[in-house]
């Protein structure tokens, strides 16, 4: 009897070695990531977040990077599909699944997918409604949107004029040629108005990704060390009991 309690002591010994093992792999994987990707070397990183996901399916650090230096690498789709995989797993952090659906409106965004990246940052917004830069972003998008449903009725408007039976006489067609010449420039302006307003703000929209980007980074990456230094805590005051 003495000899199984030993055993079985033996085997829990061994299969908390390993995973004490495996967990300090995903931390040093995680770590020469995030070095690479401060580095810009996305590429790099991503291979490291990678390895971490290999040993730990289920590392929240591992999955929301991997899935920043994939849309740092400009695979939106990948991006987006590992983001939304970090959120099957995150469900106790609402201000960490704010950053992560932020970063699917970016991505959203760069697609030209205008109404779904709307969504995604207010589903950021209700997560973590004081996040002025998902603020900002929501409000670009919609502008952008608001310009190109502008657009579409203006040239609705056009198609619609351009159907309309021609009942005058030529002499007519011929005194009204220089106010029709007009009322074409006018037009013409008018369409190419919420084109240009469109072209600026998405310009602004992609310095405010640029810029807050890293701010969301470095927002979850506080949060992160926050919760280290509580474990700490947590395991100082575990050492003390024993």
């Amino acid at each position: 009897m003495k000899r199984r309690i030993k055993y079985g002591l033996l085997a829990l010994l061994l299969v908390f070695s390993v995973s004490v093992s495996a967990q300090k792999n995903v931390r040093a994987d995680v770590r020469k990531g995030n070095k690479a990707y401060d580095k810009q070397k996305y590429n790099e990183a991503l291979q490291f977040y990678q390895n971490a996901i290999k040993e730990n399916p289920k590392s929240l650090e591992a999955n929301f990077n991997a899935a920043n230096a994939l849309y740092r690498q400009k695979d939106w789709d990948k991006s987006m599909e590992q983001m939304n995989h970090y959120l099957m797993l995150e469900k106790e952090n609402p201000a960490k699944m704010s950053a992560a659906w932020h970063n699917i409106g970016n991505a959203l965004l760069q697609k030209k997918e205008i109404e779904k990246s709307i969504e995604a940052y207010k589903n950021a917004l209700r997560l973590n409604p004081n996040d002025e830069e998902t603020r900002y972003n929501l409000a670009v998008a919609q502008k952008i949107k608001q310009d190109q449903d502008q657009d579409n009725s203006s040239s609705n408007q056009d198609k619609d004029k351009q159907q309309q039976p021609q009942n005058q006489d030529q002499n007519q067609q011929q005194q009204q040629q220089p106010q029709n010449q007009q009322n074409r420039d006018q037009r013409a302006e008018q369409q190419n108005a919420p084109e240009q307003m469109s072209q600026s703000n998405a310009r602004q929209i992609l310095q405010a990704i640029e810029q807050d980007e890293k701010e969301t980074q470095e927002k979850v990456q506080q949060i992160k060390a926050q919760e280290r230094q509580q474990q700490a805590q947590e395991n100082r005051r575990q050492n003390k009991d024993w």
